[in-house]
């Protein structure tokens, strides 16, 4: 500890330079960091079990425990932070005046390219530059508007907090890693005595070449790159339990005046596929990748449109998170949550995808499981994010208010009568009906449903079993 703080925290992201700068941190006489100390897949480091004598499972169920051995440990310590750490301890280290805070950032279009190359040839740090391995990033404009709101909500959550409590953070730019000066700034900033005569020289940066020469598409990037609204980075949302509008995901008709405001693990692909169908279109025809200035100017354009959101019942929804996001191993699944539930709690899903020894009970157990664990996760018991895909709905709308609620807001199982309705109300003369959602899971609900799923979803998401009024699933409303 410093005359000024007892422990440090830098908050960075993923290919920001965290490592580089831990490197040089680590370098000063008596300070330590300890890498990524509440990333919820592991402690500390990839592979490692225990940090401090802390084991994950004390780690995950006493966050607190961890902080305070880091502050108590001899030396001057601290840890990297990234915005989906255990979102638990941010508020009490943000409080904290006596934690240092030093704010690594770096370009966000860097970031991303970087960890795309990352991505595609598995190599996450270079020591030595004959190992280096090359591989072209190819940009996903979708995938990097997530990417960017991301980091912008993260930065806006750790600004107003410091604000509001009358701290200072020390901030770090990319480009200032090499510069020993700076560090040794940075050391005076904490009340560290030591200073350094160089940088450490162990990593080495991995892709030194210009953005454009980084991606295999730099076309699309830059047509992307150019929608995008630079002068409105404030208005991204928070992070959970408060959720934000997520504009991005809002599709409107090719000309209909009619605008989905979709709800996650909802029946996404059934709705979009009726908005093609209104204007007899393909699917790429319909208008996204709004921004808050984009949508407005959309809404300013056509007087008299409307706007609908469709709800699912919450059994239906979590059911379909959980095939699609959790159990599948394929395109969209969420890879690195499927293997901390599998390791830290449990779930009984295969290490792979599902084969033929996977069967119907298997499924029952495992969605069981499952909804044992969205409970904990929705109370903020875990050191997972709540994802949109099984946040509650009634919270998912919350964060559309923030923006714009939507007019109307539907029931899976009416959606045959109210969307033609709602086309008929902007003059759409003969609105076709929507088709019913598929199925995307090994097993239907009807083949595993019981009373006890029942309950588990209805102590999981009793918020919105009250504020939509959903009966026991199968029962009409």
């Amino acid at each position: 500890m410093t005359d000024r703080f007892d422990a440090f925290v830098v908050f960075a992201e993923m290919r920001t330079g965290s490592n580089f700068l831990e490197s040089n941190l680590n370098a000063f006489d008596g300070v330590t960091c300890h890498g990524e100390a509440f990333n919820p897949h592991f402690v500390g480091y990839p592979n490692r079990e225990e940090l401090l004598s802390i084991d994950r499972e004390t780690r995950d169920r006493e966050p607190q425990a961890l902080l305070e051995r880091i502050r108590d440990e001899d030396g001057f310590n601290g840890f990297r932070y990234f915005h989906d750490h255990d979102p638990r301890i941010l508020p009490t280290v943000l409080d904290d005046p006596r934690i240092a805070k030093i704010v690594l950032t770096r370009n966000p279009l860097d970031s991303y390219v970087s960890w795309k190359i990352a991505q595609a040839t598995g190599q996450w740090k270079l020591t030595n530059v004959k190992r280096r391995k090359d591989a072209q990033a190819v940009f996903d404009a979708d995938e990097f508007a997530a990417h960017m709101e991301a980091l912008q909500a993260f930065q806006v959550q750790i600004t107003g907090a410091l604000q509001r409590s009358g701290q200072t953070a020390f901030h770090v730019a990319y480009e200032d890693l090499q510069d020993v000066a700076v560090m040794n700034g940075l050391a005076q900033w904490l009340g560290v005595a030591a200073r350094l005569d160089s940088l450490e020289t162990g990593l080495k940066r991995q892709n030194p070449q210009p953005a454009r020469e980084k991606v295999a598409n730099p076309d699309e990037m830059e047509r992307a790159l150019a929608r995008l609204d630079r002068f409105n980075l404030h208005r991204t949302p928070n992070f959970e339990p408060r959720r934000g509008p997520v504009v991005p995901s809002y599709l409107a008709a090719a000309r209909t005046k009619l605008l989905y405001m979709p709800i996650r693990s909802g029946p996404e692909t059934a709705v979009r596929r009726w908005l093609a169908a209104l204007d007899n279109v393909d699917e790429t025809a319909l208008l996204g990748d709004f921004r808050q200035s984009s949508l407005r100017q959309w809404m300013r354009d056509r007087p008299g449109f409307r706007s609908f959101t469709v709800i699912r019942h919450p059994l239906a929804r979590a059911h379909d998170a959980f095939c699609a996001r959790i159990l599948s191993t394929g395109q969209g699944a969420f890879t690195g949550i499927r293997r901390t539930l599998r390791r830290a709690h449990d779930l009984p899903i295969p290490e792979g995808a599902p084969d033929d020894s996977y069967d119907a009970d298997t499924h029952r157990a495992a969605f069981t499981a499952w909804l044992d664990f969205v409970k904990a996760n929705l109370a903020g018991q875990t050191a997972i994010r709540v994802d949109g895909h099984w946040a509650s709905q009634a919270q998912c709308l919350q964060g559309m208010s923030e923006f714009a609620l939507p007019d109307m807001i539907v029931r899976e199982t009416e959606m045959s009568t109210y969307l033609p309705a709602l086309a008929m109300q902007v003059g759409h003369a003969a609105p076709p009906e929507p088709e019913a959602a598929a199925n995307r899971a090994p097993f239907s609900l009807a083949q595993i449903y019981d009373d006890r799923i029942e309950a588990l979803t209805r102590d999981a998401y009793a918020r919105d079993y009250i504020t939509f009024g959903f009966e026991d699933w199968g029962q009409t409303p």
